[in-house]
């Protein structure tokens, strides 16, 4: 590189390090005005025995003491593990000795060293399950009931989608434009939702809108590295697939607390709801004829991480990665969505035709009914 063009690239990179010397040492009296004020999340309560246990992690400027914890605003003992000092973001287990009543709602309250409460409302205690290899087998039970069957089902419409003219194609694959809408919409709303309870230094919205934005990004550049049937199917599958782990996270996380009562009526709605996202993978992969074994593969790429969330939900469940994930699959399946509506161009559909506008009504439609059930 020219000594010149060296010096051009360099000079920037230099005075941004004088002024951060700057802000951080001579600078840093003027700037440093106001009072920083500490911040904690209770991120989780889980009921125990004869005991609550309340996870906590600093999400405020400064570091904090946790000084002691209250339920119902009555001052309890209490034993913070692995100890009271908490670094920034740095989290901590509170647990509190108290004879809880299940269904009976409780507040639990965080006091910090300088005196600032926080507090988390529960509505109903529930007994918490604790992990064990049959829960696993449970949570993976749920999760294929929820994912990878009711996505098999929907891929037995493949013969069907392959056998239909050019006009019915463009339908089908304008019903899968609009599934797939919903779930965009569906993915972002709940990211959205869950983004709100976020403590501020997480910036929630942003941390779903970035999410979705680099799903959106690295789906694109894979996709085009792709050609035909394998890049329609792979890339729904993917979206789907960002969709279902977010899902199941979010079943995981409710049957872990002991929140959520997953009935027969409960699985019948996800399967219905969930079946026609098989749909839309076989309406994108009818024009050509993959094998077996590729299409048991676009199978577990979708349905497959409804397992996984729920592990993860029911385990480790945090809420911000619930928003990354969900964040995540919004910004995929808009990816898809475009991708279907050039498919249908191509071909020289266009949503201007009765049964292509009609198809993506209808796939809104039949995915909003469906919803309901769940």
């Amino acid at each position: 590189m020219e000594p010149r063009r060296a010096a051009a690239a360099a000079a920037p990179a230099v005075l941004l390090c004088l002024l951060l010397a700057y802000v951080l040492g001579p600078g840093a009296g003027p700037l440093g005005m106001g009072v920083p004020l500490p911040e904690i999340t209770v991120e989780r309560v889980d009921f125990e025995g004869s005991e609550i246990r309340a996870t906590v992690r600093n999400t405020g400027p400064i570091p904090v003491e946790i000084a002691h914890a209250d339920v119902n605003d009555r001052i309890q003992p209490a034993a913070v593990e692995p100890d009271r000092h908490l670094e920034r973001f740095e989290a901590a287990t509170v647990r509190i000795p108290f004879e809880w009543n299940e269904a009976e709602p409780y507040v639990v309250g965080i006091t910090v060293g300088d005196g600032t409460r926080f507090e988390v409302a529960v509505a109903a205690a529930a007994p918490a399950t604790p992990p064990s290899w049959g829960l696993a087998g449970s949570f993976a039970a749920i999760g294929a009931l929820v994912g990878v069957v009711p996505v098999a089902i929907g891929m037995l419409w493949l013969p069907l989608v392959r056998s239909a003219g050019a006009g019915w194609r463009h339908a089908m694959l304008a019903f899968t434009a609009g599934l797939l809408l919903f779930l965009a919409i569906d993915s972002g709303a709940e990211a959205l939702d869950i983004a709100g309870s976020l403590a501020g230094a997480f910036d929630g919205p942003m941390l779903v809108a970035t999410s979705a934005v680099l799903a959106f990004l690295a789906l694109h550049y894979s996709a085009s590295r792709l050609a035909g049937a394998a890049a329609a199917g792979i890339s729904i599958s993917v979206g789907i697939g960002l969709h279902n782990f977010g899902e199941g996270l979010a079943i995981g996380a409710a049957i872990g607390i002991g929140s959520l009562a997953f009935g027969s009526s409960l699985a019948a709605g996800f399967a219905l709801h969930n079946v026609t996202e098989g749909l839309a993978i076989a309406a994108a992969v009818a024009r050509r004829r993959p094998a077996i074994p590729a299409l048991a593969a676009l199978v577990l790429i979708a349905g497959g991480p409804a397992i996984l969330g729920t592990w993860t939900g029911g385990f480790a469940y945090w809420p911000a990665a619930s928003a990354v994930f969900l964040g995540a699959g919004a910004g995929a399946i808009l990816q898809v969505v475009i991708s279907v509506a050039g498919w249908i161009r191509s071909e020289g559909g266009s949503l201007g035709r009765p049964g292509v506008a009609g198809g993506a009504a209808a796939g809104m439609l039949v995915m909003y009914v469906t919803s309901l059930l769940v």
